[in-house]
């Protein structure tokens, strides 16, 4: 049993990953946030409330912590000095395990809101540039499956969101002539059921955590839409020199922000993130590696044709 530290721990991702811990019922959790709880998620969790902005306060919070898990907001986190500030307290507080706030694409490139987590990494290689002095791993298991089924929620806390495979309406958005760009898909619940095993793992985590529940091509996730749905796709295809130029010729884009952003940043947000998802998947950006998979060769993973036929088998197009 070790202690581990939950940094933002009332986000969707970090809620399917505490809900696995506890399942696992091995380890003593806090959770650090800025604010008294609203919720008494589990009796057995402690609350810590935390001033980001002080070192000092963040490390008597960890004293004492073996992991830290953080899911801090980057959106929200000015120049990721929150996060900064709680990787500065985890060295000082000789916290031995680090995980930042990545769980999604292995690349940054052609999304500017996926700014700060390349700030982190390249942050978490400069204090480890003479030595290691905090083992990290950046968990990344590409874009959750669950999306795909939008608008239906297929999980206790990750709420539906949009992408460009919109499974509802029948139609796609890809990039004319990379048919076969890769995408890793993961379910969250296989996600965090990962996350429960890399934590209990006795060697060294490595620096690059992929976790590959599904690697399929662009076509290949239209392909099975159609059979799963039981219909043509309607597919616009865009092209790559317009994207690079910012503009989007198709006639729709996605639909549902996040909730961390503003209605006022809203509508731009999504036209940037529209083109931003289709360049970075042309570019690879979302073809995640499997470093977790073959360090853990016994997980078994949701297939992506499994999953979305049992959440598509009563709406196929009639």
């Amino acid at each position: 049993m070790v202690k581990i530290a939950v940094a933002g721990g009332s986000g969707q991702v970090s809620r399917e990953v505490i809900d696995s811990l506890l399942s696992a019922n091995k380890h003593e959790i806090a959770i650090l946030s800025r604010s008294p709880a609203k919720e008494i998620i589990d009796a057995k969790i402690m609350h810590h409330v935390v001033d980001y902005d002080s070192v000092d306060d963040l490390v008597n919070a960890l004293r004492g912590v073996h992991t830290v898990l953080s899911f801090i907001q980057i959106l929200s986190d000015n120049d990721q000095k929150s996060q900064r500030n709680l990787i500065d307290a985890a060295i000082l507080a000789g916290v031995k395990r680090f995980a930042p706030s990545e769980y999604g694409s292995a690349g940054t490139m052609h999304m500017p809101w996926y700014a700060g987590k390349q700030k982190i990494r390249e942050y978490l290689r400069k204090v480890n540039g003479s030595g290691k002095v905090l083992e990290y791993c950046l968990f990344t298991p590409g874009l959750f499956l669950n999306y795909l089924a939008f608008p239906k929620k297929t999980s206790k806390h990750l709420s539906p969101l949009g992408t460009v495979f919109d499974f509802q309406n029948r139609r796609a958005i890809l990039v004319d002539g990379y048919e076969t760009a890769n995408v890793t898909l993961t379910t969250v619940t296989d996600f965090a059921t990962v996350m429960v095993i890399a934590i209990d793992y006795e060697g060294t985590w490595p620096e690059f955590g992929g976790i590959q529940g599904n690697k399929v091509t662009v076509k290949q996730i239209i392909e099975i839409g159609e059979k799963v749905r039981g219909c043509p796709f309607a597919v616009e295809k865009v092209k790559l020199e317009d994207l690079e130029k910012g503009n989007l010729t198709s006639p729709w884009g996605l639909e549902v922000p996040h909730k961390a952003v503003s209605e006022e940043e809203a509508q731009h947000m999504l036209r940037q993130v529209t083109i931003g998802m289709l360049l970075s998947t042309a570019k690879g950006a979302w073809e995640g590696s499997n470093e977790l998979n073959q360090l853990f060769p016994n997980c078994r993973f949701t297939a992506i044709e499994d999953f979305l036929a049992e959440v598509w088998h009563d709406h196929k197009y009639k």
